[in-house]
């Protein structure tokens, strides 16, 4: 979360205001310095990102409330959900949500910007599309409630409050995706084992496209 605070003094930003105007004025002469400076904030974000983040205002601790209404030794803050905020909680919690065994699941969440692999934890690029994706073959069972550990599944239950904390900020939505380039999961689905699965599902057309479909969480921002 980023946060921007405009005060009459702050350790980044010096208001001077001037005491001799009224209240009035005083609170107008901070709005405005405020307001200004919410705008520079946007623009380099949409500079840095390629999007511009959506943000909150809370003046005087009301979040919501014009700067108009800032008290004249009072506080705004504008504050930023920016998408690597959105990203590393996804990354987090299907960590904390993996099943826990040899732990190669845990280890195989893999994060795509635009189809190139990132490392979550690492400098993430401005991308339109990152998506989150299982590289283990038997991560469609797990998704399926066939863990005891997870019965209700891993990424779609993690899509689910992701949509519901940040939903305001960027689309978070579930899917089945091919992983790119593949890996383990083509290997596998040309295998006898993965033609047997298929047709025990009822996959009979185009089996091999179906059998490399791995469950994904898919972000994208709302400014986009």
């Amino acid at each position: 979360m980023l946060t921007v605070r405009v005060q009459p003094i702050d350790a980044d930003i010096l208001v001077v205001v001037n005491d001799n105007l009224s209240p009035a004025a005083q609170s107008a002469a901070l709005a405005e310095f405020a307001r200004q400076t919410a705008k520079d904030a946007d623009a380099l974000n949409e500079q840095a990102l390629g999007y511009l983040p959506k943000r909150k205002t809370i003046v005087d601790g009301v979040e919501g409330q014009s700067e108009d209404r800032v008290r004249p030794r009072g506080q705004i803050v504008y504050e930023y959900t920016l998408l690597l905020d959105v990203l590393t909680f996804i990354d987090q919690t299907l960590i904390e949500h993996s099943p826990v065994k040899s732990g190669r699941y845990s280890r195989s969440h893999e994060l795509f910007a635009d189809g190139n692999q990132v490392d979550p934890e690492g400098e993430i690029p401005p991308a339109a599309e990152y998506v989150f994706i299982n590289a283990q073959p038997y991560a469609r069972k797990v998704e399926k409630g066939e863990s005891p550990q997870f019965p209700n599944g891993v990424y779609e239950a993690t899509a689910a409050l992701a949509a519901s904390r940040f939903g305001n900020m960027a689309r978070v939505a579930f899917e089945y995706r091919p992983l790119p380039g593949g890996g383990d999961v083509a290997d596998w689905a040309t295998s006898p084992h993965a033609a047997k699965h298929a047709r025990r599902h009822h996959r009979v057309s185009n089996p091999g496209e179906w059998l490399k479909r791995q469950p994904a969480i898919i972000v994208t921002a709302t400014g986009q």
